[in-house]
């Protein structure tokens, strides 16, 4: 139904219903309580109520993400399950989507086709990725990670307790929507792929307001210096890169990639509203007062908690082995520094990272691209959005 007010038999007769069909400040306030899916529904109902819609849609830009752990009842994947359940109630549209899973049930080939909308809603993809791909709309982009370990904070609170799962199914979807003052870019790079003009259209290079980079990397032991020519460019600028080795990766674009090679994905985040801080666990920290103390220094940074996320990637090889088997130390440590910050991240094959604050003008230290990448470390960071 079109026109610039809203069917008497839709609201109701009365004041109530004239109040709904003409006084936009009204139905503009009631429109922030709905959901993002019901409220592009109800946009179709009338003018008013669309522009309302348009209105609202644009005032929900803080990220927000869906996490599941344990072992799903179905076949499928259980964060699969919790995403087609909870992005009914997501306050936000997602422009980009940042998603990593453990590989128990994503041991099959990626194999991504496009597909409209509409055929994802008529079809069942047996490949989990393109099910993965068809629960989010057809304009979000999607860098996806398959790693050994997943760390999560529960959805819907970012102070609930973070948890390092180094078995068992678990994974999260980190949901971005369009935010002013910020520019997210995502890349995925091969052999085939990686070129200083495909670099510049990431956002990776001559982007002067480039602040902050995730970087993933798979397989990339095969491939000699390609690494080195992503992280060289990026080592001594005003940027913080963080990230790390997983096992395979998936995007909108892997036609690219044939099984078995190697490369790189992930997301530039560019803008003045954004801030970054990155600190190194070291391999010869192994108790959980010397894990606080390192990860503490992230508080010299003076980030605001609000549309912040903290990210950890670990390597395999820490986790309860460094701790005398004791288990989500570094989160827990996270969390008793930082209340208010959903932690998210993984248990990889190798981390990027180091000691680095990015905060207008000033950076902590500066390294060169072999003092990015590291093994038996952590790396702990914050990045804020504004």
């Amino acid at each position: 139904m079109e026109g610039d007010a809203a069917s008497p038999n839709i609201l109701g007769e009365g004041k109530a219903g004239y109040i709904l069909s003409n006084v936009a400040e009204v139905v503009e306030r009631i429109l922030t309580f709905v959901p993002t899916k019901n409220l592009l529904r109800i946009a179709s109902v009338c003018r008013l109520w669309r522009n309302c819609a348009r209105r609202v849609l644009r005032t929900q830009q803080r990220l927000t993400w869906l996490s599941a752990s344990g072992s799903s009842i179905y076949e499928e994947h259980v964060l699969l399950r919790t995403m087609s359940e909870d992005l009914e109630k997501v306050y936000l549209l997602p422009q980009t989507a940042l998603l990593m899973v453990d590989g128990e049930k994503f041991n099959s080939p990626f194999s991504y086709r496009q597909k409209k909308a509409r055929k994802c809603e008529n079809e069942v993809p047996s490949d989990p990725v393109e099910k993965l791909r068809c629960l989010l709309p057809s304009t979000c982009d999607v860098v996806g990670l398959v790693a050994s370990g997943i760390v999560v904070t529960p959805s819907g609170s970012p102070s609930s307790p973070p948890e390092e799962h180094e078995e068992g199914e678990a994974g999260f979807s980190l949901l971005f929507p369009a935010m002013d003052g910020v520019t997210i870019r995502p890349f995925h790079f091969c052999k085939k792929s990686l070129s200083e003009a495909a670099m510049e259209d990431a956002g990776l290079i001559n982007n002067p307001d480039l602040k902050v980079v995730l970087m993933f990397d798979y397989e990339t032991w095969k491939a000699g210096p390609f690494l080195n020519k992503l992280l060289e460019p990026l080592s001594q600028n005003n940027v913080l890169i963080i990230g790390g080795q997983v096992e395979r990766a998936f995007s909108n674009n892997t036609t690219c990639c044939s099984p078995g090679s190697f490369g790189a994905v992930g997301l530039t985040f560019s803008g003045s509203k954004i801030q970054g801080a990155s600190v190194l666990v070291d391999q010869d920290v192994s108790s959980p007062k010397a894990a606080e103390a390192t990860i503490q220094r992230l508080k010299a940074a003076n980030i605001p908690e609000r549309n912040t996320m903290g990210f950890m990637f670990a390597c395999v090889g820490r986790g309860h082995n460094t701790y005398n088997n004791q288990r989500n130390v570094e989160a827990t440590a996270f969390r008793k520094i930082f209340s208010n910050i959903p932690l998210l991240g993984f248990f990889g094959n190798g981390e990027i990272g180091c000691d680095r604050i990015v905060k207008e003008n000033y950076t902590l230290s500066e390294t060169d691209a072999d003092g990015l990448q590291h093994s038996f470390t952590t790396v702990m960071s914050l990045v804020h959005f504004g």
